[in-house]
């Protein structure tokens, strides 16, 4: 199942290391399958606000999200924008082909109505 990583990174000033880390995460992707979807695009909040930027990185699975995150070549860099970049970044699994929020509801209905203990 396809796993993702998402990051919602802060603003922060242009600086040479953050420049150097684009350059460099590419190549630590490709060894587990990983491709970005979304990359610091334009959003729009629509409740709440989000300042920042978004980024989201497609996996084959959770285990490779992990390996990536946990990779040398990853590790090695990270560095370069946490000095100067601060954010929240989680890795989660998708749900599966076919998925219906319709089956999770019902399943919340029914424990919802279940006698209490």
């Amino acid at each position: 199942m396809t796993a993702y990583a998402i990051a919602h990174l802060r603003p922060a000033a242009p600086h040479p290391d953050i420049a150097e880390y684009m350059e460099r995460i590419s190549a630590t992707l490709e060894p587990f399958g990983g491709r970005f979807l979304v990359h610091a695009t334009r959003h729009e909040v629509l409740e709440g606000a989000w300042p920042g930027h978004v980024v989201m990185i497609a996996f084959p699975g959770l285990t490779e999200a992990r390996n990536w995150w946990d990779s040398p070549a990853y590790r090695e860099i990270v560095p370069l924008r946490a000095r100067h970049m601060e954010g929240d970044i989680i890795l989660i699994d998708g749900v599966p082909d076919g998925y219906d929020p319709a089956v999770t509801a019902a399943a919340l209905r029914k424990e919802l109505d279940a006698p209490a203990r």
